[in-house]
């Protein structure tokens, strides 16, 4: 059994949840997914589980993903499945009740974040607190926030992208964008309806974004045969899709996301900004893996522009990080907290 007093980060993802638990790591990671029975609404199955019935189900089942867009769309079904996380890393019968650090989009309303501390509250969390993400994100990526010197993350979840630039253990400057790695799959779905007159779902999607996607034409030349449903006869088809048609699909997110961080770069103060300039941009999270990101923002803004080392788990490894002080973020939580 753990110690007396159990301290817990959560990455709560609209892709996936990572848990951290101090002292050993990352334990958890698994899709945001859910499955319910329709008709007696009732839980079957969630995460990675209930990700394999996605687009595969009989029509009574969804699998729904409760978080749309960095935020709770679906309260109940997201303590749910904090609770199946929660009990699944603690155990059953938790006989303390653990202190919960989460994770939550910098532009989240009042309203959005109170949603999120109380579906842990209600999953059974002694104490919750929030940390915005791109703050999590520079800690796991190993930035030196605490500093007087300026340093800018990029951190691309699956459904928002959240960009900062963070001195002295706080966000200077930020902003929040809905347009994230779901978007580039939605782009993919969207274009290969549009070009080939087929369906294909969010997993085929998906893997085109990772075998063949880039961030700009020309970054890769790859190719890959996709199977789907012809929409005109109904009948199964098979495709090929190369990187340009990937590209250009994704091109209108990416351009966004570029625009955004040019934006959040002319609002910097200057000496921040010459810092920036100086360390470079870290680029975390599981959208900023599309191939070719990093290379096109270097190309847009002059400034040299890295992938975190293990980009995916950033934001849970600095959930975990910010634990240890947890009493130093409770103030900086509620400073950024009325920042908006």
């Amino acid at each position: 059994m753990f110690g007396m007093s159990l301290d817990i980060g959560i990455d709560l993802g609209t892709a996936n949840v990572l848990v951290y638990v101090k002292g050993k790591g990352i334990v958890l990671r698994e899709p945001s997914v859910v499955a319910v029975d329709r008709d007696t609404n009732r839980v079957l199955a969630i995460g990675e589980e209930a990700r394999q019935m996605i687009g595969r189900t009989p029509g009574n089942i969804v699998a729904i993903r409760p978080l749309r867009e960095g935020v709770i769309a679906d309260y109940d079904i997201t303590e749910s499945m904090l609770r199946h996380f929660i009990e699944k890393v603690v155990g059953r019968r938790f006989v303390f009740r653990p202190r919960i650090m989460i994770c939550i989009p910098s532009g989240c309303t009042m309203v959005e974040q109170r949603a999120v501390q109380e579906a842990a509250e209600q999953a059974g969390a002694r104490h919750t607190q929030l940390i915005e993400e791109p703050l999590a994100a520079a800690l796991g990526a190993g930035l030196d926030i605490v500093e007087p010197r300026g340093s800018m993350v990029v951190d691309i979840g699956g459904g928002t992208t959240d960009i900062a630039v963070i001195s002295l253990g706080g966000i200077v400057t930020s902003a929040s964008l809905r347009v994230a790695g779901d978007r580039f799959d939605e782009d993919i779905i969207a274009y290969v309806k549009k070009e080939f007159n087929m369906m294909i779902g969010e997993r085929t999607a998906e893997e085109i974004k990772m075998r063949v996607g880039a961030a700009f034409v020309g970054a890769r030349n790859e190719v890959m045969d996709i199977r789907g449903r012809d929409m005109l006869s109904g009948l199964p088809k098979n495709v090929q899709i190369t990187t340009e048609q990937a590209a250009a699909a994704m091109h209108e997110s990416v351009a966004k996301i570029v625009s955004c961080v040019k934006k959040v770069l002319e609002d910097t103060p200057p000496e921040l900004a010459a810092d920036v300039m100086n360390c470079g941009i870290v680029l975390t999270g599981g959208g900023a893996m599309l191939y070719g990101l990093d290379e096109l923002i270097r190309k847009e803004t002059d400034i040299p522009t890295a992938l975190a080392e293990d980009a995916m788990s950033c934001v849970a490894i600095g959930c975990g990080m910010a634990l240890d002080s947890f009493s130093k973020f409770d103030g900086k939580a509620k400073n950024i907290k009325t920042g908006h």
